[in-house]
């Protein structure tokens, strides 16, 4: 399975591709940024974020992506932005009939570090460690890739438990 991760953001996306065999262990294919000139239209912006998922889904044919939930900031105005980021990269993934997992931050950094409430830096080495990486990527693209790992952790221990789904941090059965 190809997992594709998404750290949305109207400045920079973040991408992750990692590969699983079927087990909670991945292998690194990819990461990097989308990035969009903040000098442009909301309106451009959103299309170089959408072109740019297009791209990434065709070039590394992934099967299920993994994305983060939209926070509620403090400045309204700034969620409505990464809002309308996120649904973009969104819309990218569903004109490819794509599955759309969603994880908030908490969740992705339960389950990669084991501690909700982590540090960027600590995420990042985590990223490090479970993906054998040289180098540290970039904090958009190790978000990314943080992201799908979560998602790989979680539908792992869902095929274990036979649960369907992640709500508020618990496993359930949609049965």
């Amino acid at each position: 399975m190809i997992i594709l991760g998404i750290d949305p953001g109207l400045r920079n996306t973040g991408f992750g591709v990692v590969k699983s065999y079927g087990r909670s262990d991945a292998t690194y294919i990819a990461s990097g940024v989308i990035q969009t000139k903040a000098d442009e239209s909301l309106a451009l912006r959103i299309k170089t974020i959408l072109l740019g998922v297009q791209e990434i889904i065709a070039t590394y044919q992934p099967d299920v992506v993994s994305i983060e939930k939209v926070f509620v900031n403090v400045n309204p105005q700034s969620t409505l932005m990464l809002g309308q980021a996120r649904g973009a990269a969104i819309a990218a993934c569903v004109l490819q009939n794509l599955p759309i997992y969603e994880y908030t931050a908490l969740q992705v950094k339960q389950s990669v570090v084991g501690y909700g409430h982590a540090e960027k830096e600590q995420l990042q080495r985590m990223v490090v460690q479970l993906l054998k990486l040289a180098g540290t990527p970039q904090a958009d693209a190790a978000d990314a890739l943080a992201c799908a790992l979560a998602h790989l952790h979680y539908s792992h221990l869902g095929k274990i438990f036979n649960m369907t789904s992640v709500k508020a941090g618990r496993m359930r059965d949609e049965k």
